[in-house]
């Protein structure tokens, strides 16, 4: 399917169902695809992000993803006090990046496109760019100094997992390119290649601990998530605000997207979406269905300590140290990027 034609269904959705919600404000694309043309193909492992602003400071949890006229759709709520000013939506690295172009689809106050447009004026002016970057660092510090050590194993793994990938997203701001998240190792490695800084790549992968694996290694663990993955899609109950990535509709992105980048060549970088998917997966177990949870356990167990090296809350803690004093050079990187990019004005 064309870009086009899903983003013309995408917005029949908002128009139909979205914009009949109690205090709905406006509608945006936000994600992978917003710099696509319309002639462009969809991916068939790759989903239409929408944003949904709600004229309220609590927001019901996300509609998640879903498919509409044969387009997946990832529907999310966000609270209209996120944008009371051009300042706040500049200074956030998600936000901002979903409006360097009009990615608006419903705005019926007008409020929201006069934001669009000056953010878009403003996007690549150096102070925002650093303020941004800033933002997505800050994000990791924070995350990788709060591993709860009394969680669940699985709860354990994410808490370090996501912070770790959040490496990327400070370079990938750093160079105006799009914070995506399932494919975040395969793109910032096309922006450090860009740049000369390969061996922070290298660094990257090393800190994820994924640097010594073969494609065959990566694929077995990812057939095991498969069937972990559609046990849990058979007895998943739990609300969770990831719960439709956990899904029958979700499926050819975690599992076929995967195993697309494997057979591609960029097996390392598959790596840290399989384990973000197990790790929730065996979460909605804990809660629905315990027992399968613990039959299944020793799989995910496996995968963490192959693919990534990682046994015990003592390697954790260590991994995350590893991380924490990475950051001065991350950061260091991240200024030489943004100083040698040439879109960046002063």
């Amino acid at each position: 399917m064309k870009i086009g034609e899903a983003r013309m269904y995408a917005s029949e959705w908002v128009e139909e169902q979205a914009s009949k919600l109690k205090g709905f404000w406006g509608a945006y694309y936000s994600g992978s695809t917003i710099m696509l043309a319309d002639a462009a193909e969809l991916s068939p492992s790759s989903d239409l992000d929408i944003m949904i602003i709600l004229d309220s400071e609590e927001t019901p949890l996300k509609i998640g993803k879903f498919v509409y006229k044969g387009v997946l759709i990832e529907a999310s709520y966000l609270s209209k006090s996120q944008f009371n000013s051009v300042e706040d939506v500049l200074a956030h690295y998600h936000l901002a990046n979903s409006f360097q172009v009009n990615t608006i689809i419903a705005d019926p106050t007008g409020e929201l496109g006069q934001i669009q447009k000056q953010v878009a004026h403003h996007f690549a002016e150096k102070k925002w760019v650093e303020r941004r970057s800033q933002d997505a660092l800050k994000k990791v510090e924070n995350g990788l100094r709060s591993i709860d050590e009394s969680a669940p194993w699985h709860d354990q793994v994410t808490s370090w997992l996501f912070p770790t990938g959040v490496t990327t997203h400070v370079l990938l701001v750093a160079g105006l390119e799009n914070p995506t998240v399932r494919k975040r190792y395969l793109a910032v490695k096309k922006v450090l290649s860009k740049y000369g800084y390969d061996e922070v790549y290298d660094k990257l992968i090393a800190l994820l601990g994924c640097q010594s694996l073969t494609p065959e290694c990566v694929e077995a663990h990812l057939d095991a998530l498969a069937h972990t993955f559609d046990v849990t899609t058979s007895v998943a109950q739990t609300p969770f605000f990831f719960s439709s990535d956990i899904s029958a509709s979700s499926r050819v992105l975690a599992i076929d997207g995967s195993r697309d980048l494997i057979r591609a060549g960029d097996h390392r970088e598959a790596v840290f979406w399989i384990l973000a998917t197990f790790a929730r997966c065996h979460k909605i177990l804990a809660a629905d269905a315990p027992e399968r949870e613990q039959e299944l356990a020793p799989a995910f167990n496996d995968a963490v300590a192959e693919l990534v090296g990682i046994t015990s809350i003592e390697d954790l803690f260590q991994r995350a140290e590893d991380g924490l004093q990475f950051l001065p050079k991350l950061w260091e990187v991240a200024e030489a990027i943004i100083a040698a990019n040439p879109i960046i004005t002063e």
